[in-house]
């Protein structure tokens, strides 16, 4: 889409005092450069612009990868003693579904696993590993490689010796009871795991759990907060000192999406010190914190064992049902992103733009505007793809429906009688693809400015040449497809300018009965939530002949600017730094007065640098887990909806232009469609 709003005169008196007083300001660091791994400067000076994590390459060709078929729940086991595996092996014949088995080995011995005599472990790969990083870079780097993606729940576990805790007068136990005490509350019996299980089934929300007394608070900071400050740095988030709250000892059973968002941190084996013995004040046990931290950011909350609570007897066995091979749990929200159509060549923007034009040349020519931006904004799984190709458009459609989307609402762009950019979806009505789809009519005028205003047309509506009530003649041919979204049978059609159509309320009323005489039944018609200044609705749903609005955040959202100077901007820079916490918090408060009506929203992100460079807006602080939050919030918003109805909007899956992007990209891995299937699937 070719729009944002601006937020009114509060707005403007603001971007005015920060262009004006903060220009010197602008081109200071944000915090100093204090040398360490982790900081922002030597992480930059690393990366040389490429902010990836990295694994072993051998990993790349391991004969046992990817896996076929994977199971639902994973046992990611590091091995640095050898002598201790049978036992961790033994205590996993209690595991009641099937799991896949990766095991990182930093023991310099081949390991031989005996796994005959456990018929759940359905797959194994054994990755060797130098002694870096204890267990946690092990785990990072099987993060980093996208093993962990396909799986809904992590056991995660380690050969655990912690020799040094047996010096510790002021630890209750030695290590091998610390361990011990690992293995009875996280396995020890089929009942106990069951029950496990049951907990994470019947809460979705529960997003870990661990052994009683190995939750910490900030009393447990030791030297570790200012790595968490670094890392956190790179996704945008702050610290919270008094509300550390995590797992100590890195053995637990987790919701998997946590550990695959730490794919943001970009870590890399440079990210970690050389061992040395070290107990506390390095990169290792500053992730340890992070697990907690990034838990409650994701709105999840962690948990010691004994304080579970009882599951009643509806909820036994649910666990065991829920994450079984080839389940399929309901659905709790309908989740449909915003699809962009326009990567694939056309002769209006060769003519416009240049031949062979698509948005990638803006993609790729992004800069970044402060220390740590994530731009150019680059595609991990489908590369700079071309729509033209029937695999690109299946392969989106297949990876949307693993991760629990339930379809894209297609913009659509038509013109006084013309389609533009409308090859996919068409494709997609002349093909059989089993997924779910639906329209918005992006009614607006297309400008070199890409806003949608009046001045620089390239091509604008025109209602008098052909009216507003011929669209429902276009569109007929979708909405006759079975694969149309609809709502207790309704076919879902949004209008994005609404007030733009003149005497709209009689031309829905035209397509209704349009619909009817063509057979088609009754259909949903629903606004974009966009402002006035954009022909947002000028008066109440019912009375305009709507079935209700649907949000389309950054529009009508919370704009909470950013000081030039607290990001360290680049000196050029004119645009507008936002904040997406503040966004998120604002859309959660929102939320809790949902009108029935409103059919609500979730961002990934906004950052139209890709078309504005120095003029900019730029939500800072996206990142997979405070939109799994919002995400989170917006089902609960929904649930006492009937199915059907329970509609939640996503902007969006793939505009790269304006950082709006559910696609894998090569920073975040899958880490925000993980986050939608949490939620989904709950």
């Amino acid at each position: 889409m070719r729009r944002i709003t601006r937020a009114g005169l509060v707005g403007r008196v603001k971007r005015l005092r920060i262009a004006v007083g903060i220009r010197i300001a602008g081109t200071r660091p944000r915090r100093p450069d204090t040398g360490a791994p982790t900081s922002m400067a030597s992480w930059q000076r690393r990366q040389r612009g490429r902010r990836t994590g990295t694994f072993p390459d051998a990993w790349r060709v391991h004969p046992a990868l990817p896996f076929e078929g994977p199971s639902r729940v994973a046992v990611l086991m590091h091995v640095h003693f050898p002598e201790l595996v049978p036992e961790l092996l033994g205590q996993l014949r209690h595991v009641p579904v099937d799991v896949d088995l990766v095991v990182t080995n930093s023991s310099g011995t081949v390991l031989d696993l005996d796994t005959a005599a456990l018929p759940q472990v359905k797959h194994v790969a054994v990755l060797d590993v130098e002694n870096h990083g204890r267990d946690v870079l092990p785990t990072v780097g099987v993060i980093n490689a996208g093993l962990l993606d396909p799986y809904d729940l992590v056991l995660k576990i380690h050969t655990k010796r912690s020799a040094w805790r047996d010096t510790r007068d002021d630890l209750a136990g030695t290590g091998e009871e610390w361990k011990d005490a690992f293995l009875t509350a996280l396995l020890d019996s089929r009942e106990n795991v069951e029950a496990i299980l049951d907990a994470f089934a019947a809460d979705p929300d529960l997003g870990l759990v661990t052994a009683d007394g190995s939750l910490h608070g900030p009393e447990h900071w030791g030297g570790d907060e200012e790595i968490v400050r670094d890392l956190l740095d790179r996704i945008g988030l702050p610290v919270d000192h008094d509300g550390l709250w995590f797992p100590g000892g890195s053995m637990y059973w987790i919701r998997g999406f946590v550990l695959q968002g730490l794919r943001s941190l970009a870590l890399t084996s440079d990210d970690f010190a050389a061992e040395a013995g070290q107990i506390d004040g390095t990169t290792a046990h500053a992730v340890e914190r992070l697990v907690g931290i990034l838990s409650k950011e994701a709105g999840l909350r962690i948990s010691d064992r004994s304080s579970l609570p009882a599951a009643p007897t509806s909820v036994a066995g649910t666990g065991v049902e829920r994450y079984a091979t080839g389940s399929e749990p309901p659905r709790r929200i309908r989740l449909v992103p915003f699809y962009l159509p326009q990567f694939h060549p056309f002769p209006e923007n060769d003519r416009w733009w240049g031949t062979g034009f698509t948005e990638w040349a803006n993609v790729t020519a992004a800069h970044p505007v402060y220390p740590g931006h994530e731009q150019p904004l680059l595609p991990a799984d489908f590369g700079f793809y071309d729509l033209r190709l029937d695999v690109v458009r299946d392969a989106q459609q297949d990876l949307a429906t693993t991760y629990g989307v339930e379809g894209f609402m297609y913009y659509y762009y038509w013109f006084a009688g013309k389609r533009l950019m409308s090859m996919p979806v068409e494709k997609l009505v002349a093909g059989s693809t089993p997924k779910t789809f639906c329209l918005m009519w992006a009614n607006e005028n297309w400008t070199r400015r890409w806003d949608g205003r009046q001045s620089d047309m390239l091509i604008g509506q025109n209602y008098d040449e052909v009216p507003a009530t011929q669209f429902i003649e276009d569109i007929l041919e979708f909405l006759r497809d079975p694969r149309y979204l609809t709502v207790d049978g309704r076919k879902v059609v949004s209008v994005y300018r609404i007030s733009q159509i003149p005497d709209y309320p009689s031309v829905l009323e035209h397509w209704r009965a349009r619909a009817r005489e063509e057979g088609l039944g009754e259909l949903l018609l629903v606004n974009v939530d966009v402002a006035r200044e954009f022909d947002g609705l000028d008066r109440a749903a019912a009375t305009a002949g709507l079935d209700g609005t649907h949000w389309f955040p950054p529009h009508n959202a919370k704009w909470d600017w950013i000081d030039y100077g607290d990001l360290g901007a680049d000196a050029e820079f004119r645009g507008n730094l936002l904040s997406y916490g503040s966004l998120v918090r604002d859309a959660e408060k929102r939320l809790e007065r949902l009108e029935p009506d409103i059919y609500p929203a979730v961002m990934v992100n906004f950052d139209n640098t890709a078309r504005r460079q120095w003029g900019a807006d730029i939500w800072h602080g996206s990142n997979p887990y405070t939109f799994r939050r919002w995400l989170s919030a917006t089902a609960r918003a929904v649930q006492n909806r009937p199915v059907e109805q329970r509609l939640v909007m996503c902007n969006a899956w793939n505009e790269w232009a304006e950082g709006a992007v559910l696609e894998p990209t090569t920073r975040h891995g899958h880490g925000y469609l993980a986050a939608v299937r949490d939620v989904v699937r709950g």
